[in-house]
């Protein structure tokens, strides 16, 4: 939620934060805002979209060299002028950018207004502003140290940057559980809620974790833990570049990582999977491989569209390892208090590898005793720092808040993963063979399923003023039901529920009518007559049916109103080609119904705040 952008050194710093609050418009867009010191502290912030502050500058710009900027996701009072950050201290000498939420905001403003503060805003951020001015005030700190015992009063979440007329050779910055990056240049620096602000200047950047500060000054910078200790921090090379963050001739970034996915689960098996001995080798788990596969039981923890990718995991590795696994909200993981054992393993699944209720989940399995293991896509994150061990998923920055490649990105490391238990386990060498070689061909079926497009764009023009979608799926590709459902509702703000088709008749059959489309799953396999029935009793009812099939002509194509038909592979890797109409199906109404496609109302890509 929300994205921080900062800048020291020898250019100009108004382009290079608007330019970063544009790369990072995708974390936050109720509003946007900059400070730039020079002699004295320059402000500007609007409601509404980076582009709106853009042109207000055009008339009315800063000059300066040192500056902070910030895209707001709004959480304490609603998106308008007041609220937008940067956040000024009362005389004027400072500006301070938070991410996060400060849960104890309440009694501090409290506190703060009996002391005589006057607040100007609703938001929990202006109340960290007046505490660092009271600390300041009661002990005579100098501005880093006030930050620092500032933050210790603090109970909540944050990523904060601040700047100072007093000091205009100073940028500061914080965090606990909101990510913060610092790119290093020549004699300058560049700060960041991730790496999309950054990559343009620098490829080098320091990780900052959880209870650091760093002080920047345009010869150097210092990190501190919480309790003043210095620290010595490693500088890492960015795997991004700066090609992969524009949109590269696509009119949204949906639709470039929807179309990109062939290439991203290539880069997923890359190194990794092989048609002969070993067939599978995960190098992040190549050490824990033995006690995941001696688990008792296997807790997948994930949100939201990665919650659905663990479900698909939960199948794969139950039938070709063998393994219990059961999938969890992480949201609600710690909150009732789980019951975990010796035997146990936790492997949490996260496309940032910065969610806040994943990581809360990550803690609660370690305060337990637990071995938690990682499956995310951003290197450098903070559930690759706080896991065991784990694998990247390779499939490059995802930009579009709604998740496309990110999810048959998890889905394929699963499946390799549960290959990998699976060897010399429960799959005889011939079947993991056959499957390993099925896998490796998924990418180039998802390029035959992508040539679809314009098909699935003729029923979305049928469909973009439907108020209700339910979608349907039996076996693994009953959590497909569930992520077509989310993409549309993410993206269109069509209502749209998933099911598994055979609980229809228990409920969502009472809402079939010839308004309401059902899109079903319907593969040749196992499930297939099954599922054939329950469409059979939709169209008995006068419901439209919208089919995703790998059967050839026939029953089908007299059943349903609109036929998608997709390239046969084994029967548990369907969810990587059955997965991929839906996404388009979803993309294309939205477009139809003028939505923001890569910015959908009240979502954030990165959800870091609980």
């Amino acid at each position: 939620m929300c994205g921080i952008v900062g800048y020291i050194g020898d250019r100009e710093a108004q382009d290079i934060l608007v330019k970063g609050l544009s790369r990072l418009e995708y974390r936050g867009y109720d509003s946007a805002g900059i400070a730039i010191v020079n002699g004295h502290l320059g402000v500007r912030k609007k409601e509404g979209k980076i582009a709106r502050l853009s042109e207000d500058l055009r008339g009315n710009g800063l000059s300066g060299k040192l500056g902070i900027g910030h895209t707001r996701w709004a959480t304490h009072g609603p998106p308008n002028d007041l609220n937008a950050h940067p956040h000024v201290s009362t005389d004027g000498s400072f500006a301070l950018v938070h991410n996060g939420i400060i849960e104890n905001y309440t009694s501090l403003r409290d506190m703060l207004s009996e002391r005589g503060y006057r607040f100007v805003s609703q938001t929990d951020t202006e109340v960290l502003v007046r505490l660092i001015e009271d600390v300041v005030a009661q002990t005579g700190l100098t501005l880093g140290k006030a930050v620092r015992q500032a933050l210790s009063q603090v109970k909540g979440t944050y990523g904060i940057a601040l700047v100072s007329t007093e000091d205009p050779d100073m940028l500061i910055a914080a965090r606990k559980g909101s990510p913060l990056i610092l790119g290093v240049g020549e004699n300058e620096y560049f700060l960041g809620s991730d790496a999309a602000p950054i990559v343009e200047y620098t490829r080098k950047v320091v990780y900052l974790n959880d209870g650091e500060l760093v002080i920047v000054r345009r010869r150097g910078f210092k990190v501190f833990s919480v309790d003043d200790v210095k620290l010595k921090k490693t500088i890492h090379e960015l795997e991004w570049d700066l090609e992969q963050i524009e949109k590269g001739g696509y009119e949204h970034f949906m639709l470039k990582e929807i179309m990109e996915q062939p290439s991203a689960l290539e880069d997923a098996m890359r190194g990794r999977l092989y048609t002969e001995e070993p067939f599978v080798q995960l190098g992040g788990l190549l050490d824990s491989l033995d006690q995941l596969r001696s688990a008792d039981r296997i807790i997948l923890c994930a949100c939201g569209t990665s919650w659905h990718a663990a479900l698909v995991g939960e199948y794969l590795v139950e039938a070709w390892a063998r393994i219990p696994v059961e999938v969890e909200y992480a949201s609600e993981f710690r909150y009732r208090n789980p019951i975990l054992r010796q035997g146990d393993a936790v492997l949490v699944v996260s496309q940032s590898g910065e969610t806040a209720d994943t990581l809360a989940a990550v803690r609660e399995a370690q305060r337990q005793g637990i071995p938690v293991y990682g499956i995310c896509n951003t290197v450098g994150s903070t559930i690759a720092r706080e896991t065991e061990a784990g694998v990247y998923l390779h499939a490059g920055p995802e930009i579009g808040v709604a998740s496309t490649k990110a999810f048959t990105a998890q889905v394929t490391i699963l499946a390799q993963l549960a290959l990998a238990l699976a060897k010399d386990r429960s799959l005889e060498p011939t079947e993991l063979s056959r499957i390993v070689a099925e896998l490796k061909a998924i990418p180039s079926r998802i390029t035959e399923v992508l040539e679809t497009a314009d098909a699935v764009e003729q029923i979305a023009k049928t469909f973009r003023y439907a108020s209700n979608f339910l979608y349907l799926g039996r076996g693994v590709n009953f959590p497909v039901a569930l992520e077509g459902a989310l993409k549309l509702k993410e993206i269109s703000y069509i209502h749209a529920e998933g099911y598994p088709a055979a609980e229809m008749k228990h409920g969502p059959i009472a809402l079939i009518d010839r308004f309401m489309p059902v899109v079903f799953i319907a593969m040749k396999d196992s499930t297939y007559e099954k599922v054939v029935s329950n469409i059979e009793e939709v169209v008995a009812r006068d419901g439209v049916v919208i089919v995703v099939t790998d059967a050839e002509e026939g029953e089908l194509d007299h059943l349903c109103e609109h036929v998608i038909r997709i390239p046969k592979t084994h029967e548990m890797l369907s969810p990587l080609l059955t997965v991929v109409p839906l996404q388009l199906l979803s993309y294309h109404i939205a477009v139809l119904r003028g939505c923001d496609v890569d910015q959908p109302r009240n979502l954030a890509k990165s959800v870091t705040v609980e």
